[in-house]
């Protein structure tokens, strides 16, 4: 079935495209406001683009009244924040963070989260989190409904249990990882994975002498 994107209705367009493209990892930030008040939200139109520069990227939806939502305006006035991965143990924090509370509603404080200082930027850091990723905005651009933002990766912080130091290898499974699916509150564990070989053209080319 093939659908004309132009005469589809935003919320239809989100409703086929939230569905099918899954999982979605999930960015939770801390982000504060010029005046010190801090707000944590979940948001999964997320990922990383790019290695060099470290860049993470964003898509923060608008307010039906087309206003910022308190994430997007505390990056856009301060240009500072931090990304965190969500386990399967702050999963239920995470998800009380959502909540369609009125500016200036403190999530963390009323989820019981513990927050500890960052070491670069001002928003504080959630202490449970298998990964944050301190960051300062690279780009901001607003498209439609939504502010795509740009974030740069100032410092990266990993619970040591999941990291070896020497080689840079992280324990990925042992995070136990919650990303977004399909429809009204819907999440994938880690709990299952393939894993493939890169195919190699050299080893391919031999096989195949004919190029069949």
């Amino acid at each position: 079935m093939e659908f004309d994107f132009s005469v589809l209705s935003g919320a239809d367009r989100y409703k086929l495209m939230s569905a099918s493209i899954t999982p979605r990892p999930i960015a939770w930030i801390t982000s504060l406001s010029r005046q010190g008040a801090c707000n944590t939200a979940p948001f999964s139109f997320f990922n990383m683009v790019s290695a060099d520069p470290p860049l993470l990227a964003m898509g923060l939806m608008r307010r039906p009244d087309g206003a910022h939502k308190d994430t997007a305006a505390n990056i856009l006035e301060t240009g500072e924040f931090v990304v965190h991965l969500v386990s399967q143990a702050d999963a239920p924090l995470m998800n009380f963070t959502a909540i369609d509370a009125p500016p200036g509603f403190d999530e963390a404080a009323h989820a019981g989260l513990d927050l500890v200082p960052s070491s670069l930027v001002a928003p504080p850091r959630i202490a449970s989190a298998p990964v944050a990723m301190e960051c300062r905005l690279f780009q901001a651009t607003e498209a439609g409904k939504t502010t795509v933002v740009l974030g740069q990766v100032l410092r990266f912080h990993i619970a040591d249990r999941f990291v070896d130091p020497a080689r840079l290898h992280v324990d990925t499974m042992a995070m136990d990882l919650v990303a977004r699916m399909h429809g009204r509150g819907w999440y994938a564990r880690n709990d299952a994975s393939l894993q493939f070989e890169r195919p190699d053209f050299a080893a391919w080319q031999a096989g195949h002498p004919s190029g069949e």
